[in-house]
Protein backbone atom coordinates (compact mmCIF):
# COMPACT_ATOMS: atom_id res chain seq x y z
CA UNK A 1 0.00 0.00 0.00
CA UNK A 2 1.02 3.77 -0.65
CA UNK A 3 1.58 5.40 2.67
CA UNK A 4 3.24 9.49 3.38
CA UNK A 5 5.61 9.91 5.77
CA UNK A 6 8.63 11.70 7.12
CA UNK A 7 11.95 10.08 6.46
CA UNK A 8 15.24 11.41 7.45
CA UNK A 9 17.67 11.00 4.17
CA UNK A 10 21.02 12.38 5.99
CA UNK A 11 21.55 13.00 10.06
CA UNK A 12 23.61 16.32 11.02
CA UNK A 13 21.84 18.94 9.17
CA UNK A 14 22.18 22.66 10.41
CA UNK A 15 19.43 24.23 12.00
CA UNK A 16 16.97 26.05 12.32
CA UNK A 17 15.00 23.14 10.99
CA UNK A 18 12.50 24.75 9.69
CA UNK A 19 14.30 26.08 7.05
CA UNK A 20 16.67 23.19 6.43
CA UNK A 21 13.94 20.79 6.60
CA UNK A 22 15.52 17.80 7.69
CA UNK A 23 12.90 15.38 7.11
CA UNK A 24 11.05 14.62 3.53
CA UNK A 25 7.53 14.16 3.11
CA UNK A 26 7.40 11.38 0.84
CA UNK A 27 5.21 8.73 -0.48
CA UNK A 28 6.20 5.40 0.29
CA UNK A 29 5.33 2.11 -0.45
CA UNK A 30 4.50 -0.56 2.76
CA UNK A 31 5.04 -4.03 2.53
CA UNK A 32 1.78 -6.27 4.37
CA UNK A 33 3.03 -7.58 7.42
CA UNK A 34 4.52 -10.87 7.90
CA UNK A 35 4.03 -13.28 10.50
CA UNK A 36 3.74 -11.67 13.71
CA UNK A 37 3.20 -8.26 12.59
CA UNK A 38 0.44 -5.66 12.79
CA UNK A 39 -0.76 -2.71 10.27
CA UNK A 40 -1.81 0.20 12.51
CA UNK A 41 -3.60 3.28 11.33
CA UNK A 42 -1.61 6.04 12.97
CA UNK A 43 -3.61 7.93 14.68
CA UNK A 44 -1.47 10.37 16.10
CA UNK A 45 2.92 10.41 17.15
CA UNK A 46 4.59 12.45 19.58
CA UNK A 47 8.34 14.41 19.08
CA UNK A 48 10.63 13.16 21.25
CA UNK A 49 14.17 14.34 21.68
CA UNK A 50 14.69 10.64 20.82
CA UNK A 51 13.79 11.52 17.07
CA UNK A 52 15.71 14.81 17.67
CA UNK A 53 19.25 12.86 18.39
CA UNK A 54 19.32 10.62 15.35
CA UNK A 55 18.11 14.42 13.48
CA UNK A 56 21.31 16.09 14.53
CA UNK A 57 23.53 12.68 14.77
CA UNK A 58 23.94 12.46 18.22
CA UNK A 59 22.18 9.03 17.94
CA UNK A 60 23.43 7.52 14.81
CA UNK A 61 21.32 5.34 13.15
CA UNK A 62 21.16 4.15 9.45
CA UNK A 63 19.85 6.33 7.11
CA UNK A 64 17.38 7.19 5.27
CA UNK A 65 14.93 6.36 8.13
CA UNK A 66 11.66 6.70 9.00
CA UNK A 67 11.71 8.24 12.13
CA UNK A 68 9.07 8.46 15.06
CA UNK A 69 8.65 5.76 18.13
CA UNK A 70 5.80 7.52 20.15
CA UNK A 71 2.69 6.96 18.93
CA UNK A 72 -1.23 5.27 19.01
CA UNK A 73 -3.37 3.76 16.11
CA UNK A 74 -5.81 1.57 15.23
CA UNK A 75 -5.57 -2.32 14.33
CA UNK A 76 -5.80 -2.49 10.26
CA UNK A 77 -4.41 -6.15 9.40
CA UNK A 78 -2.81 -9.21 10.85
CA UNK A 79 0.29 -11.19 10.09
CA UNK A 80 -0.16 -14.54 10.45
CA UNK A 81 0.21 -15.82 14.16
CA UNK A 82 -1.17 -12.66 15.80
CA UNK A 83 -4.22 -14.27 17.59
CA UNK A 84 -4.74 -11.79 20.33
CA UNK A 85 -5.48 -8.38 18.75
CA UNK A 86 -7.95 -7.50 16.14
CA UNK A 87 -8.98 -5.42 13.00
CA UNK A 88 -10.13 -2.03 15.22
CA UNK A 89 -8.60 -2.66 18.00
CA UNK A 90 -6.56 0.68 19.52
CA UNK A 91 -3.30 0.63 20.51
CA UNK A 92 -0.51 2.44 21.35
CA UNK A 93 3.41 1.40 20.34
CA UNK A 94 6.46 0.58 22.17
CA UNK A 95 9.91 1.63 20.88
CA UNK A 96 11.87 -2.16 22.08
CA UNK A 97 10.02 -5.11 21.17
CA UNK A 98 10.55 -7.47 23.53
CA UNK A 99 11.51 -11.16 22.03
CA UNK A 100 10.52 -12.43 25.88
CA UNK A 101 13.07 -15.46 25.45
CA UNK A 102 16.54 -13.44 25.91
CA UNK A 103 18.15 -13.18 29.39
CA UNK A 104 17.11 -9.69 30.01
CA UNK A 105 13.36 -10.52 28.99
CA UNK A 106 13.12 -13.43 31.61
CA UNK A 107 14.41 -11.57 34.08
CA UNK A 108 11.33 -8.99 33.85
CA UNK A 109 13.35 -6.89 31.93
CA UNK A 110 11.62 -6.18 28.45
CA UNK A 111 13.05 -2.30 28.02
CA UNK A 112 16.40 -4.38 27.82
CA UNK A 113 15.71 -6.75 25.42
CA UNK A 114 18.77 -7.94 23.20
CA UNK A 115 17.08 -8.70 20.23
CA UNK A 116 15.25 -5.62 20.16
CA UNK A 117 17.80 -3.47 20.79
CA UNK A 118 20.16 -5.23 18.09
CA UNK A 119 16.97 -4.98 15.38
CA UNK A 120 16.66 -1.45 16.34
CA UNK A 121 19.88 -0.29 16.15
CA UNK A 122 20.02 -1.95 12.67
CA UNK A 123 16.64 -0.05 11.60
CA UNK A 124 15.22 -3.14 11.01
CA UNK A 125 11.79 -4.70 12.84
CA UNK A 126 11.79 -7.55 15.13
CA UNK A 127 13.58 -10.90 13.27
CA UNK A 128 15.31 -8.42 10.75
CA UNK A 129 13.14 -7.46 8.30
CA UNK A 130 12.10 -4.36 6.40
CA UNK A 131 8.50 -3.34 5.08
CA UNK A 132 9.15 0.35 3.74
CA UNK A 133 10.44 0.95 0.31
CA UNK A 134 10.61 3.98 -1.94
CA UNK A 135 11.36 3.83 -5.44
CA UNK A 136 12.94 0.59 -4.88
CA UNK A 137 15.22 1.43 -2.26
CA UNK A 138 14.86 0.38 1.12
CA UNK A 139 13.74 2.68 3.83
CA UNK A 140 15.34 1.43 7.68
CA UNK A 141 12.58 1.59 10.53
CA UNK A 142 12.49 3.92 13.37
CA UNK A 143 13.13 1.92 16.94
CA UNK A 144 10.66 -0.56 15.33
CA UNK A 145 8.02 2.11 14.96
CA UNK A 146 8.20 4.55 12.17
CA UNK A 147 5.24 6.62 13.32
CA UNK A 148 5.97 9.85 11.37
CA UNK A 149 3.74 7.88 8.30
CA UNK A 150 -0.22 7.26 8.32
CA UNK A 151 0.61 3.75 8.47
CA UNK A 152 3.03 1.53 10.18
CA UNK A 153 3.71 -1.96 10.16
CA UNK A 154 5.30 -3.35 13.38
CA UNK A 155 6.00 -6.35 15.61
CA UNK A 156 3.01 -7.56 17.95
CA UNK A 157 5.55 -7.06 20.41
CA UNK A 158 5.34 -3.08 19.86
CA UNK A 159 2.37 -3.27 20.52
CA UNK A 160 -0.30 -2.58 23.61
CA UNK A 161 -3.55 -2.87 23.72
CA UNK A 162 -5.50 0.19 25.45
CA UNK A 163 -8.46 1.35 26.16
CA UNK A 164 -10.96 2.85 22.75
CA UNK A 165 -12.54 5.74 24.77
CA UNK A 166 -8.89 7.29 25.20
CA UNK A 167 -8.16 9.94 22.82
CA UNK A 168 -5.75 8.46 20.44
CA UNK A 169 -3.75 11.77 20.57
CA UNK A 170 -3.39 11.25 24.49
CA UNK A 171 -2.56 7.76 24.01
CA UNK A 172 0.31 8.25 21.95
CA UNK A 173 2.13 10.20 25.00
CA UNK A 174 2.21 7.06 27.09
CA UNK A 175 4.58 5.14 24.59
CA UNK A 176 7.40 6.97 25.60
CA UNK A 177 7.02 10.26 27.78
CA UNK A 178 4.86 8.57 29.90
CA UNK A 179 6.22 4.97 30.36
CA UNK A 180 10.21 6.43 30.55
CA UNK A 181 9.55 9.28 32.86
CA UNK A 182 7.12 8.13 35.25
CA UNK A 183 8.63 4.93 35.02
CA UNK A 184 12.05 6.53 36.03
CA UNK A 185 10.31 7.58 39.57
CA UNK A 186 8.28 4.55 40.67
CA UNK A 187 10.26 1.59 38.80
CA UNK A 188 13.85 2.85 38.90
CA UNK A 189 13.93 5.06 41.10
CA UNK A 190 11.24 3.36 43.54
CA UNK A 191 10.93 6.54 44.72
CA UNK A 192 8.50 6.17 48.37
CA UNK A 193 5.64 8.00 49.75
CA UNK A 194 7.25 11.02 51.52
CA UNK A 195 10.48 11.42 49.85
CA UNK A 196 12.34 14.38 48.35
CA UNK A 197 12.82 14.62 44.57
CA UNK A 198 14.36 16.46 41.91
CA UNK A 199 14.13 16.74 38.55
CA UNK A 200 16.61 17.59 35.92
CA UNK A 201 15.36 19.19 32.79
CA UNK A 202 11.93 19.79 32.14
CA UNK A 203 11.14 18.70 28.79
CA UNK A 204 7.92 16.00 27.85
CA UNK A 205 9.74 13.22 29.79
CA UNK A 206 10.90 15.10 32.58
CA UNK A 207 7.45 16.69 32.99
CA UNK A 208 6.22 13.34 33.02
CA UNK A 209 8.30 12.35 35.77
CA UNK A 210 7.21 15.35 37.74
CA UNK A 211 3.88 14.00 37.29
CA UNK A 212 4.68 10.54 38.80
CA UNK A 213 6.75 12.09 41.55
CA UNK A 214 3.62 13.52 42.72
CA UNK A 215 1.19 10.86 42.22
CA UNK A 216 4.02 8.56 43.89
CA UNK A 217 3.49 11.29 47.18
CA UNK A 218 6.73 12.76 47.35
CA UNK A 219 7.08 15.40 49.88
CA UNK A 220 9.10 17.60 47.89
CA UNK A 221 9.69 18.11 44.53
CA UNK A 222 12.09 20.31 42.72
CA UNK A 223 12.05 21.08 39.16
CA UNK A 224 15.28 22.48 37.71
CA UNK A 225 15.43 23.99 34.04
CA UNK A 226 17.36 26.77 31.92
CA UNK A 227 14.06 27.82 30.64
CA UNK A 228 11.68 29.68 33.15
CA UNK A 229 8.51 29.47 31.44
CA UNK A 230 9.08 25.62 31.84
CA UNK A 231 10.03 26.00 35.71
CA UNK A 232 6.80 28.24 35.78
CA UNK A 233 4.79 25.21 34.16
CA UNK A 234 6.54 23.27 36.46
CA UNK A 235 5.10 24.32 39.59
CA UNK A 236 1.46 24.39 38.19
CA UNK A 237 2.09 20.37 37.80
CA UNK A 238 2.84 20.23 41.13
CA UNK A 239 6.03 21.32 41.70
CA UNK A 240 7.25 22.96 45.04
CA UNK A 241 10.20 24.55 44.73
CA UNK A 242 11.91 25.81 40.69
CA UNK A 243 15.67 26.37 40.20
CA UNK A 244 17.36 27.42 36.80
CA UNK A 245 19.93 25.39 36.34
CA UNK A 246 22.60 27.93 34.61
CA UNK A 247 22.57 30.30 37.93
CA UNK A 248 26.07 30.11 39.13
CA UNK A 249 24.89 29.38 42.97
CA UNK A 250 22.35 26.71 41.23
CA UNK A 251 23.90 23.37 42.82
CA UNK A 252 24.83 25.43 46.79
CA UNK A 253 21.26 27.14 46.35
CA UNK A 254 19.29 23.52 45.79
CA UNK A 255 20.99 21.64 48.58
CA UNK A 256 20.77 24.79 51.39
CA UNK A 257 16.69 24.55 50.32
CA UNK A 258 16.80 21.03 50.57
CA UNK A 259 18.59 20.27 53.86
CA UNK A 260 22.09 18.58 51.85
CA UNK A 261 20.20 17.71 48.71
CA UNK A 262 17.20 15.29 48.00
CA UNK A 263 16.72 11.90 48.39
CA UNK A 264 16.84 11.09 44.68
CA UNK A 265 17.68 13.29 41.80
CA UNK A 266 16.29 12.38 38.22
CA UNK A 267 17.80 13.76 35.22
CA UNK A 268 16.09 14.09 31.83
CA UNK A 269 18.16 16.92 29.75
CA UNK A 270 20.89 14.40 27.79
CA UNK A 271 23.55 16.66 28.51
CA UNK A 272 26.80 15.77 30.97
CA UNK A 273 26.20 19.43 32.82
CA UNK A 274 22.89 18.12 33.58
CA UNK A 275 23.56 14.64 34.85
CA UNK A 276 26.78 16.98 37.06
CA UNK A 277 24.22 19.12 38.56
CA UNK A 278 21.72 16.13 39.25
CA UNK A 279 24.43 13.84 40.95
CA UNK A 280 25.65 17.01 43.12
CA UNK A 281 22.26 17.67 44.20
CA UNK A 282 21.92 14.11 45.84
CA UNK A 283 22.18 13.99 49.54
CA UNK A 284 24.75 10.90 51.14
CA UNK A 285 23.12 8.25 50.69
CA UNK A 286 20.68 9.12 47.74
CA UNK A 287 20.06 8.16 44.21
CA UNK A 288 21.13 9.80 40.96
CA UNK A 289 18.69 8.31 37.79
CA UNK A 290 19.87 9.65 34.37
CA UNK A 291 17.33 8.60 31.31
CA UNK A 292 19.05 10.89 29.30
CA UNK A 293 21.18 10.56 26.24
CA UNK A 294 23.67 12.46 25.45
CA UNK A 295 26.06 12.02 22.48
CA UNK A 296 27.65 8.38 22.88
CA UNK A 297 31.38 9.83 23.18
CA UNK A 298 30.23 12.01 25.99
CA UNK A 299 31.33 11.30 29.58
CA UNK A 300 30.84 11.84 33.36
CA UNK A 301 33.42 11.78 36.16
CA UNK A 302 32.35 10.46 38.74
CA UNK A 303 34.00 10.67 41.99
CA UNK A 304 34.38 7.05 43.50
CA UNK A 305 34.99 8.34 46.97
CA UNK A 306 31.10 9.23 46.93
CA UNK A 307 30.14 6.01 46.10
CA UNK A 308 31.75 4.56 49.23
CA UNK A 309 32.24 6.92 51.63
CA UNK A 310 28.53 8.71 50.92
CA UNK A 311 26.78 5.42 49.62
CA UNK A 312 25.53 7.02 46.95
CA UNK A 313 23.59 5.12 43.85
CA UNK A 314 23.74 6.02 40.44
CA UNK A 315 21.58 4.44 37.96
CA UNK A 316 20.29 4.24 34.05
CA UNK A 317 17.06 4.05 33.24
CA UNK A 318 15.57 3.04 29.67
CA UNK A 319 11.57 3.21 28.85
CA UNK A 320 11.44 3.82 32.67
CA UNK A 321 12.45 0.29 33.64
CA UNK A 322 8.82 -0.54 32.56
CA UNK A 323 6.97 -3.78 31.61
CA UNK A 324 4.86 -1.97 28.82
CA UNK A 325 1.98 -4.34 29.13
CA UNK A 326 1.44 -4.20 32.86
CA UNK A 327 2.87 -0.61 33.62
CA UNK A 328 0.90 1.10 30.39
CA UNK A 329 -2.28 0.30 31.27
CA UNK A 330 -1.83 1.41 35.22
CA UNK A 331 -1.11 4.96 33.97
CA UNK A 332 -3.47 5.11 31.73
CA UNK A 333 -5.69 4.46 34.71
CA UNK A 334 -4.46 6.71 36.92
CA UNK A 335 -4.74 9.38 34.14
CA UNK A 336 -8.47 8.62 33.60
CA UNK A 337 -8.70 8.98 37.62
CA UNK A 338 -7.61 12.56 37.50
CA UNK A 339 -3.97 11.13 39.18
CA UNK A 340 -1.83 12.12 35.91
CA UNK A 341 -2.59 14.49 34.07
CA UNK A 342 -0.67 13.29 30.91
CA UNK A 343 -3.12 15.98 28.69
CA UNK A 344 -1.30 18.89 30.32
CA UNK A 345 1.92 18.40 28.41
CA UNK A 346 0.16 18.16 25.07
CA UNK A 347 1.25 21.71 23.88
CA UNK A 348 0.68 21.63 19.93
CA UNK A 349 -0.95 19.51 17.41
CA UNK A 350 0.46 19.40 14.19
CA UNK A 351 -0.01 18.53 10.41
CA UNK A 352 2.74 16.06 8.60
CA UNK A 353 3.78 19.21 6.78
CA UNK A 354 4.61 20.99 9.84
CA UNK A 355 6.79 18.37 11.22
CA UNK A 356 10.27 19.86 10.59
CA UNK A 357 8.83 23.45 12.21
CA UNK A 358 7.71 20.87 15.49
CA UNK A 359 11.59 20.13 15.89
CA UNK A 360 12.91 23.24 15.47
CA UNK A 361 10.83 24.16 18.20
CA UNK A 362 11.62 21.17 20.10
CA UNK A 363 14.91 22.19 19.56
CA UNK A 364 14.74 25.99 20.70
CA UNK A 365 13.11 24.64 24.03
CA UNK A 366 9.85 26.39 22.82
CA UNK A 367 7.12 23.19 23.49
CA UNK A 368 6.59 20.51 25.72
CA UNK A 369 5.28 17.16 23.97
CA UNK A 370 3.79 17.97 20.19
CA UNK A 371 1.75 15.21 18.30
CA UNK A 372 0.99 14.97 14.30
CA UNK A 373 -2.26 14.10 14.20
CA UNK A 374 -2.97 11.94 11.03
Amino acid sequence: MKIRGAVLNAMGAEPPYDKTRPLAIDEMELKAPGPGEVLVRIAAAGLCHSDLSVINGDRPRPTPMLLGHEAAGVVEALGDGVADLAKGDHVVLVFVPSCGHCLPCMEGRPALCETGAASNTAGALAGGHRRIFRGGDTINHHMGCSAFADHAVVSRNSLVKVDPELPLEEAALFGCAVLTGVGAVVNTAKVPMGATVAIVGLGGVGLAALLGAVAAGASRIVAVDLAKDKRDFAMTLGATDAFDAAAPDAIEAIRKATGGGVDFALEFAGSVKAMDLAYRITRRGGTTVTAGLPHPTATFALPPTHLVAEERTVKGSYIGTCVPARDLPRYVALYRQGKLPVDKLLTHRLKLDEINAGFERLREGKAVRQVVLF
